[in-house]
């Protein structure tokens, strides 16, 4: 018979009443005071349980004192006793903890699948989503439709075929304008101007004539005269503000709550509500009648300004970030989250090239040639020329270094200069048609959110995020 605990013969042996196991006593009396349990079954067991295993007597004689052999050999035993039980509860203890690993691990990968699961159900529900509108006639927001590319009513694609043919007849044979800003006068321009506008957050900007429309995140819009160096308006929006926009006597902002707001004389005059996310970009027919705006969802929309309705809808692939008309108003630009560049036909929708950057873009802006296309992707310290009449990467026709992050770029009326605007400075970058080389006749260190150029190219505004605007001229 050996110790179902030791493994050793017992000396005193004991077997279980309810097992049958034999035990050492004083182990199993341990074990019992310890955990009350039977250590093979688990079961509940107590001292009564035990039954003494009764054998011919053997008379054990005193233990002896410590001093002697035999005295050590029984302190030898009770350690190894000890050291028995030790070592059983420790396998005990092991197998239980690998029974709770293994369950653990299971439940890790069970819920490991389940988010993965629920990760792209989410994805796809926000792709469809972003596929879903209201229809104009819908009561109650209860009728819904998912869209393809919507053209342009026949008399507005009628418009924009007569501004294509005007604008693009005239545009080789228009000379540069009498008194236009010069290198050497760009070369020269300083700050002629620092204002702090109460704009907070701001992020973007727009200019006509002399005046500027400055737009933040707080909600709040300025007006800023540029000859008298202040904010003769200001203009309350109530929703964050992402793009801004200056076309004939209208101001338009594009929130983050997905609108687009008129002002005109000061005044709120009307409010579009077509994007289901956020309003990421405006742009202006050549025209004047078509307003382009941009989102999050994917979507494009053109809006008759007169009738402040939307007459034409698309979508892309990919979240949207920017967008631009070309100068003769036959193409749309469109830069994507996914580092595309979509050319649209403006009276169809329909794609017609694509370009790509690798990142998402930051900024667009067509050349008054007609021929290029400057854009600027998040994270990169370049901006890179597109040219229109070529495809793939024979396309990309310049790229111009800036040393730092560029946010907005603008070309001057005549397509001479590039001006760009990020958190390391600003810089103009010049094309010389003569030798058709470029030149950067200015660069400042002054960090801005958003560039334009002022009237005859003789000023350039800039505005930084802390709603500081600068004006870069001549002082004389």
């Amino acid at each position: 018979m050996l110790c179902g605990i030791s493994g050793e013969t017992p000396q005193e042996p004991v077997a279980s009443k309810k097992s049958g196991i034999v035990y050492e006593k004083r182990l199993i009396e341990q074990y019992i005071n310890e955990h009350g349990t039977e250590p093979n079954t688990g079961d509940a067991l107590t001292s009564d349980d035990l039954l003494p295993i009764t054998s011919s007597r053997i008379v054990r004689p005193r233990p002896p004192a410590l001093t002697s052999i035999p005295a050590l050999l029984s302190t030898f035993q009770q350690e190894w006793d000890n050291l028995a039980l030790e070592t059983y509860n420790l396998k005990e203890q092991l197998a239980r903890t690998r029974e709770e690993l293994a369950t653990a691990l299971y439940q890790h990968d069970a819920a490991v699948r389940v988010i993965a699961r629920l990760t792209r159900e989410r994805d796809e529900a926000r792709d469809s989503l972003s596929k879903v509108t209201v229809t104009d006639g819908a009561v109650g927001g209860d009728a819904m439709m998912v869209d393809s590319a919507e053209g342009l009513p026949e008399e507005l694609a009628a418009r924009v075929d007569e501004v294509h043919a005007s604008l693009s007849k005239s545009r080789k044979k228009r000379p540069v304008p009498a008194g236009w800003v010069t290198s050497d006068e760009i070369s020269a321009f300083e700050a002629a101007a620092t204002t702090a506008l109460p704009a907070q957050q701001t992020t973007s900007l727009d200019s006509l004539e002399d005046y500027a429309a400055v737009g933040g995140l707080a909600g709040d819009a300025v007006i800023y005269s540029v000859e008298a160096d202040k904010a003769e308006r200001q203009l309350t929006v109530n929703e964050p503000i992402t793009s801004t926009l200056w076309t004939g006597s209208k101001v338009l902002f594009g929130t983050s709550k997905g609108s687009v707001k008129i002002f005109e004389n000061g005044a709120e005059v009307g409010a579009l509500s077509e994007h289901s996310g956020a309003t990421t970009s405006l742009s202006s027919h050549p025209s004047g009648e078509l307003i382009a705006s941009v989102g999050a969802d994917k979507s494009i929309i053109l809006y008759d300004l007169a009738s402040m309705k939307r007459v034409s809808r698309a979508y892309a692939d990919a979240a949207l970030t920017s967008c631009a008309f070309h100068p003769d108003g036959h193409l749309l630009a469109a830069g994507t989250a996914s580092g595309d560049i979509k050319l649209y036909m403006t009276k169809t929708m329909e794609q017609a090239a694509v370009f790509s950057l690798g990142a998402p873009i930051q900024a667009l802006d067509f050349s008054e040639n007609g021929f290029w296309l400057a854009a600027s992707a998040k994270g990169q310290s370049s901006v890179t020329i597109f040219d229109l009449r070529k495809e793939g990467d024979a396309a990309t026709a310049k790229v111009l270094e800036t040393g730092g992050a560029v946010q907005s770029v603008s070309w001057d009326y005549t397509g001479q200069f590039l001006a760009t605007a990020g958190p390391t400075g600003l810089t103009v970058q010049q094309y010389t048609k003569s030798s058709k080389k470029w030149s950067e006749p200015l660069r400042t260190s002054n960090a801005a959110v958003a560039v334009r150029w002022g009237v005859s190219g003789k000023k350039l505004l800039a505005v930084n995020g802390d709603g500081v605007i600068s004006v870069f001229g001549n002082k004389e």
